[in-house]
C-alpha cells in the first residue's frame, strides 16, 4: 500500500513553510518562503487558504489535506538557507514534530506579484551538522519513553513499540486503543495493518526462488507471465527492475482504485484493470516507487513456485520464522486482535475509522497485518539464515538504487546509513489509518519495530527518534 512518501509527496509540494528564526535572503522567492511561514505555521485554515488563493491558486483546493499535514508535522523550522536568487530559492528545513529533514525549492514568476510557480520538497538524510549525539542504551530508551509518552498524550501516537538487541527485546511499549468504540486497548499482540511492509516478505520470497534456481533476476516479466497484456512491459521489464522500482510499472492507487477497490479480490484482478498500461519511462532508467510492480511479483512467485501467493509466504516465510500473527486475510473476514485504523486524512479534526479506504485484501505490494513481535521474529529469521543463505540475504538487503530521500533501495528493503556510519535496512508502510516501520541494524545489533493504527508518520517518527540515539554498538 501507499508508503508515507507516496501518500503525502503531493501534499509536501504545496504545504511547506519555514520558521522565522533563520533569515531567508530578501529576494522575491525568499520573501514568498517567509510569507508562507506565517500562513502555514499559524495552523489557521482561513489564513492558509487566503495565502494559497493569492499566491498559489493552483493548490488552493487541497486545503483540508494541507491542514491535516500541518497538524501532523507541527509546522517546519528553517535550518539553513541555500541558493536564493530572484526567482528560485532552496533551503533546508526540519519538521517540528519529528527528526525529518527536507530540502525545499520554491520558484516564483519573475514579474510582479511574483506568484508561486512551483514548490518541491524532497526528504533528505539528517545533515551531519545537525547530528544528534549517541546515548547509552539506558539513556536512549529513557528518552524514547518520554518521547512516546508525549506523543501519545498529544494524540500523535497509538500503537506498539519494540526495541531488541541481539535478537532479544530490551524495550516494549503500547499506547492507545485498538478499537475506540469498544474501548479495546492496544497490546503487544495487537495485529496492525502494515501497508507496504509486505514488500519485504514478497522480495524475500522472490530471492528464495532465485536461490532455488526457479527465478532469474535478469529475466523479463514475460518469461513468467506469458500472457501479460502489455508486450512492452512483458518483454522489457525485468525481475530486478520490479524489485528495485525501476521498471516504470507505476501505481494502482487513485480514482480507478477507489472506484473498484472491493472488486479487486485477487492479484489477477489487478492485471485486468491495469495490465494494458505500458512503462511510464524506459525500464531501468530511473527510480519511481511502484506498488503495481510488487503486485506483479506476487504473480511471478505463483508461476515460479506453483503455489498461491498467500500460501507461499505462509509456508516459506511466516511459518519458518515463527510469525504466527501475520497474514493478509480479506477485510470482510473477522481477524481476532486486528486493530481498527483511524485517520484524519479525510480533512476531519477528529479520528474516524479508515474502513472505506481499505482494499478487499492485502496483496504482494502491501496491506497485510502483523505484530511487533512477529516483525522481530522476521528479523531474527533473516539474521539466522532460516529464510535465505548469507549470499542471497546480502543481495536482498544491499542498496542498489538512490532514492529521493537520500537512502538506497535494495530488493523490497530500504538501505540507509546514518551520518555517523550506522547502517540499517528495513521498510515502512503507511496509508490512511495505518503506519509501520521496521529497522534492522546489523552493526549495532538493534532491531526497531513500530506499528500504529493512526495516520503516517506516527510510527516512522518514533522509529527515527530511537534509531538516531541508540549506541553504535
Amino acid at each position: 500500500m501507499r508508503t508515507f512518501f507516496v501518500r503525502v509527496a503531493f501534499v509536501l509540494l504545496v504545504s511547506m513553510a519555514l520558521a522565522a528564526q533563520v533569515q531567508v535572503p530578501d529576494t522575491p522567492a525568499g520573501r514568498q518562503l517567509s510569507n508562507w511561514l506565517a500562513a502555514f505555521n499559524s495552523g489557521d485554515k482561513a489564513t492558509y487558504q487566503a495565502f494559497l488563493e493569492k499566491n498559489y491558486p493552483a493548490r488552493a483546493g487541497d486545503i483540508d489535506h494541507a491542514m491535516s499535514f500541518r497538524e501532523m508535522t507541527g509546522g517546519f523550522d528553517l535550518k539553513h538557507a541555500e541558493d536564493c536568487g530572484a526567482t528560485k530559492c532552496s533551503a533546508i528545513m526540519q519538521e517540528r514534530n519529528s527528526e525529518q529533514f527536507g530540502r525545499i525549492v520554491v520558484e516564483v514568476d519573475p514579474a510582479e506579484p511574483h506568484a508561486i510557480k512551483s514548490f518541491e520538497l524532497r526528504p533528505i538524510a539528517r545533515p551531519a551538522e545537525f547530528s544528534i549525539p549517541r546515548m547509552t542504551e539506558a539513556e536512549a530508551l529513557k528518552a524514547f519513553r518520554g518521547y512516546l509518552d508525549q506523543a501519545a498524550a498529544a494524540d500523535r501516537f497509538s500503537g506498539a513499540v519494540l526495541v531488541a538487541k541481539n535478537g532479544k527485546p530490551v524495550f516494549t511499549a503500547v499506547y492507545g486503543m485498538a478499537d475506540r468504540e469498544k474501548k479495546t486497548p492496544n497490546t503487544l499482540n495487537t495485529k496492525f495493518r502494515i501497508g507496504s511492509m509486505n514488500k519485504m516478505f514478497t522480495a524475500t520470497a522472490v530471492l528464495q526462488l532465485v536461490q532455488a534456481g526457479k527465478i532469474n533476476l535478469t529475466d523479463p516479466l514475460g518469461k513468467y507471465l506469458t500472457d501479460y497484456p502489455n508486450k512492452d512491459v512483458a518483454s522489457k521489464v525485468t525481475i530486478h527492475q520490479l524489485l528495485t522500482h525501476t521498471g516504470g510499472t507505476g501505481d494502482f492507487f487513485g480514482p480507478e482504485f477507489d472506484k473498484h477497490r472491493l472488486e479487486l479480490r485477487t492479484l489477477q484482478d489487478y492485471v485486468k484493470f491495469y495490465g494494458q498500461r505500458g512503462p511510464s519511462f524506459d525500464p531501468g532508467s530511473r527510480w519511481e516507487y511502484s506498488n503495481y510492480g510488487f503486485l506483479l511479483l506476487g504473480l511471478v512467485i505463483e508461476k515460479a513456485s506453483g503455489q498461491d501467493y498467500y500460501e507461499y509466504v505462509r509456508e516459506h516465510i511466516f511459518k519458518p520464522a515463527g510469525m504466527n500473527s501475520t497474514d493478509s486475510m480479506p477485510e470482510d473476514q473477522a481477524v481476532p486482535g486486528r486493530s481498527v485504523g483511524y485517520t484524519k486524512m479525510k480533512g476531519t479534526k477528529e479520528w474516524s475509522p479508515n474502513l472505506d479506504t481499505l482494499p478487499y485484501r492485502g496483496t504482494s505490494a502491501g496491506g497485510g497485518y502483523s505484530t511487533v513481535e512477529d516483525l522481530l521474529a522476521f528479523a531474527n529469521a533473516l539474521a539466522d539464515h532460516k529464510l535465505l543463505d548469507a549470499r542471497n540475504l546480502d543481495l536482498l538487503t544491499t542498496g542498489k538504487m538512490e532514492t529521493p530521500g537520500g537512502s538506497k533501495y535494495a530488493y523490497g528493503f530500504g538501505d540507509e546509513t546514518s551520518a555517523d556510519g550506522i547502517r540499517c535496512f528495513g521498510h515502512s508502510g503507511g496509508a490512511p489509518g495505518m503506519n509501520g516501520d521496521l529497522k534492522i541494524c546489523p552493526q549495532s545489533g538493534y532491531v526497531i519495530a513500530v506499528l500504529a493504527n493512526i495516520d503516517p508518520m506516527a510510527a516512522g517518527h518514533a522509529s527515527d527518534f530511537i534509531t538516531m540515539r541508540l549506541p553504535k554498538n
